[in-house]
């Protein structure tokens, strides 16, 4: 099933808040590309990920 994304809503609640928004992202991806620490190999990110998902998992799992 396909999500159909509305063009005329947003999450922001006005213009100012969203060129803000922008702003900040941008500024963040630059970050992250102007970082000179090594990169995390895409399988190895992703197993840390299915990591951190399985330890939540495993604690709400726990919990109920």
């Amino acid at each position: 099933m396909s999500l159909l994304l509305s063009p005329f809503y947003s999450d922001f609640e006005s213009e100012e808040e969203a060129e803000s928004y922008d702003r900040w992202f941008r500024a963040k991806v630059q970050e992250a590309l102007d970082d000179p620490s090594p990169g995390i190999p895409h399988d190895e990110a992703m197993a840390m990920l299915d990591q951190m998902l399985e330890e939540m998992r495993r604690k709400r799992r726990a919990a109920a």
